[in-house]
């Protein structure tokens, strides 16, 4: 049958979740700082077995062996010592006596007190000993409560702490609500371990990635690179290590049911998923999204790049005050200028003139080395003046014939003043006639020189006696059949037309007086 101390013990233990031992060891201790302060064994180094079975306390008093007694309540000589056990060595120590348990009130009181701080150490140690090698892991907490410059939460059997530099400024905690939260550090303190959690660490996207998304957890999908500002916007750079696998379309997930997930768990934060490619060109057009670049310009010696996207999407290639391109530039280590493709291409065209104006002035201030003739030229030179002879003495030959040539060209204008004809001769060319404006103002004919028959065309017939006859149409006045308008017309013709029947006129229909016609 269990005394009543081993069910104290068993529960207690059970209470505080730790090992029946610690509990054990720790009364122990109390016991002794019990004994030490009663006023029999003041000063003495007293010992304590507590038997676990029957509950039974055994207090026994200590002393160390030495040469030379200074202290006969904590020390003996080796020639005493071995009257109490044979065995014992030189700076051991040997049980002298034994004392009955017999503890007064105040030595009760003290023992209370130490086995309390002895469970809380030991509690704290097993806290550290438990949290020390999950650094970096993600846990579900609850809120229980809220500080003005941190947050508590319930992490299993311990409190953790979300300062307000890990806080999400867009979040709104509340005491008893859920959340995952990153824990970033365990450390020790003068009060226990303190856990140091947090939401705002880009760890934490990573983390909540690869709970997700199994791509990412079994390694066919990689996190190259994430930027992140939290509550607001991150963009998150994936590349597959497998064939056939595609890195975007496995984080977002069927109809973007995972990556919902993650967005729901950060409250709304946007996250831009984009493909990681080895050229750093495509990379950084990628990292641009949503918004199209057209062409990138990479300076490798300081690590900047221009990007050139159209007009129309220069706002959302920068984003809301320079969001989208500062998180590029986070997400692949380059510095990133936008550029409209008009403002780039005004840029190149004042970059040509300047090229061109450098090399036109350079060619003029530097003289060009003569080029030295080649033999093969020379000749050709040499007998250039022997064909210009013959050309000369052919002139000479026919005379007469370059005479008359000036005399034809000298009257080609006369021939255009003067409408008589004239023979020509057959080797003369025929000139071309000039018209002058005047005469063709004056050939022109006016409105009013047209004829009247022109406008006469033939009518429908009315009757069997005008069948034949014409009409004539001038202008909309003067026309009598269509004065009024086509109901005119129509009453004209039926006035004219003595054969058609005559129907009575429709009553015209009466509007109330102050009623607006619409």
């Amino acid at each position: 049958m269990k005394s009543d101390f081993i069910v104290a013990l068993t529960q207690l233990a059970a209470e505080r979740g730790l090992p029946r031992e610690i509990v054990l060891s720790a009364i122990e201790a109390a016991l002794v700082s019990a004994y030490r302060k009663d006023s029999i064994t003041a000063n003495q180094n007293v010992s304590v077995k507590l038997d676990p079975g029957t509950g039974d306390v055994t207090v026994n008093i200590l002393k160390t062996v030495v040469e030379e007694v200074t202290d006969e309540q904590t020390e003996i000589t080796l020639k005493d010592a071995k009257k109490f056990n044979p065995e014992v060595e030189m700076d051991g120590t040997v049980v002298t006596e034994s004392m009955p348990h017999t503890a007064g009130r105040i030595a009760a009181q003290t023992a209370k007190q130490v086995v309390m701080q002895r469970l809380r150490e030991a509690e704290r140690e097993i806290v550290f000993m438990e949290y020390e090698d999950k650094e970096g892991e993600v846990f579900s907490v609850n809120i229980q409560r809220v500080e003005p410059k941190q947050v508590i939460v319930a992490l299993g059997r311990a409190e953790a702490v979300l300062p307000i530099s890990e806080q999400v400024p867009i979040e709104r905690y509340r005491s008893g609500n859920k959340m995952k939260v990153l824990l970033k550090t365990v450390e020790r303190s003068s009060k226990g371990p303190e856990l140091i959690v947090s939401r705002a660490d880009t760890l934490l996207l990573r983390r909540l990635f690869e709970m997700e998304v199994p791509e990412i957890f079994s390694g066919a999908v990689e996190i190259d690179s994430i930027a992140r500002e939290p509550g607001s916007r991150s963009k998150v750079a994936v590349r597959a290590t497998q064939d056939g696998v595609d890195p975007v379309g496995s984080c977002v997930g069927l109809r973007g049911v995972r990556i919902q997930n993650i967005v729901n768990e950060l409250h709304g934060e946007k996250i831009d998923v984009v493909e990681w490619n080895k050229e750093a060109a495509i990379f950084l057009a990628n990292a641009l999204s949503p918004a199209q670049v057209m062409k990138v310009e990479l300076n490798v010696d300081d690590q900047t790049a221009t990007a050139v996207v159209p007009e129309r999407q220069l706002s959302l290639a920068i984003g809301k005050e320079g969001q989208n391109v500062r998180l590029a530039a986070r997400l692949t280590g380059w510095r990133v200028d936008i550029k409209s493709n008009v403002e780039y291409e005004a840029e190149v065209a004042e970059r040509a003139v300047k090229e061109a104006e450098a090399i036109a002035t350079g060619a003029v201030a530097v003289e060009e080395p003569p080029v030295a003739e080649e033999p093969v030229e020379a000749e050709a030179v040499a007998e250039e003046p022997v064909a210009t002879e013959q050309v000369e003495k052919k002139v000479e030959a026919e005379p007469a014939v370059a005479e008359e040539a000036k005399v034809k060209t000298k009257e080609a204008p006369v021939a255009e003043i003067k409408p008589a004809p004239v023979e020509e001769p057959v080797a003369a060319p025929k000139p071309t006639p000039v018209r002058e404006p005047v005469a063709a103002a004056e050939k022109s004919a006016s409105l009013r020189d047209v004829p009247e028959a022109i406008w006469t065309i033939r009518r429908a017939r009315r009757s069997v006696s005008d069948s034949d006859e014409p009409g004539q149409i001038r202008f909309a006045e003067d026309i009598a059949g269509l004065r009024g308008g086509v109901t005119a017309s129509r009453r004209n013709r039926r006035r004219d037309d003595p054969a058609a029947t005559t129907q009575p006129e429709a009553p015209k229909r009466k509007t109330k007086a102050g009623k607006r016609r619409r």
